[in-house]
């Protein structure tokens, strides 16, 4: 007898005004995200283990949101949809149709990044180094919100836990029809978010590397976000055509796992004197 698979039929919205407008997960998932960013490195400023002063944690958290939200959603259509893009160049506008690439949003984030140091007289290494720390939050909140919309599903499987995702298949089809998928997002949400917070934290708090490697934790993050994001990618549907092979999210995060070994490299040649 076939396992009767759970339909994944949550609505995007929290509450809902009218058409596409209303408050939605996904949102939200940013918000907390930010929110939970910003506790951690005021918690970091008064433990002493932060050169960031507590009064400018608002100000950075305001200029990474800018940095991370357009950085993503240009990233989303330069690495995974430019066509309509260069066709339909609005699109850029139409945020609540969704569209983000994380490692867009990581190259917005730096930039940001960079440019608040340049602006405050703060080392950039080691704001990077604090940041990085609280990133897999937002991949956390992130990645089960994709789940909630229903997106970015998983490939076909017939795991007991499998989902079916209707918008994995054409409008209308039943969904008895419907082949179940990984729940891929969630596994993302497992690695890239709970995982690499773990591990992070643990660095940061049980070593003493953000004070005497600056840029090596950035490094570790970088690495270690590449090498669970190619795991994720096993079992996720790619969403775009394939290069060399790999899917977008792999090839993508082999400039990642070059960045991450350059600044790991670089903190430990370059270590503060303890």
């Amino acid at each position: 007898m076939p396992l009767a698979y759970w339909v994944n039929d949550l609505s995007p919205f929290v509450i809902r005004f009218w058409g596409n407008f209303g408050i939605r997960w996904y949102g939200l998932a940013y918000v907390f995200g930010f929110l939970t960013s910003g506790w951690l490195l005021m918690r970091y400023h008064r433990a002493g283990r932060s050169a960031l002063p507590a009064g400018r944690v608002a100000d950075l958290i305001v200029v990474l949101v800018f940095g991370v939200l357009i950085g993503g959603r240009l990233g989303y259509f330069l690495l995974y949809d430019f066509d309509l893009l260069v066709h339909r160049p609005l699109v850029l506008l139409r945020v609540w149709e969704g569209g983000m690439a994380s490692h867009g949003g990581f190259i917005g984030g730096v930039l940001a990044m960079g440019w608040f140091a340049r602006r405050s007289g703060l080392s950039f290494l080691h704001l990077g180094d604090v940041v990085a720390t609280t990133v897999p939050v937002g991949l956390l909140f992130g990645r089960i919100a994709n789940f909630i919309n229903g997106e970015l599903w998983g490939k076909v499987t017939h795991v007991p836990w499998a989902v079916i995702f209707p918008k994995s298949a054409s409008e209308g089809m039943p969904a008895a029809l419907i082949l179940p998928r990984h729940p891929s997002q969630l596994y993302e949400a497992a690695l890239e978010g709970a995982l690499l917070l773990v591990l992070l934290q643990w660095r940061f708090w049980k070593s003493d590397v953000v004070r005497t490697q600056p840029g090596r934790l950035s490094g570790e993050f970088l690495v270690a976000y590449a090498v669970v994001r190619a795991v994720g990618e096993i079992f996720r549907e790619p969403d775009a055509s394939l290069i060399l092979g790999l899917s977008r999210g792999s090839f993508y995060s082999i400039f990642l796992v070059v960045a991450g070994v350059y600044l790991i490299v670089r903190g430990a040649r370059r270590r503060a004197p303890g």
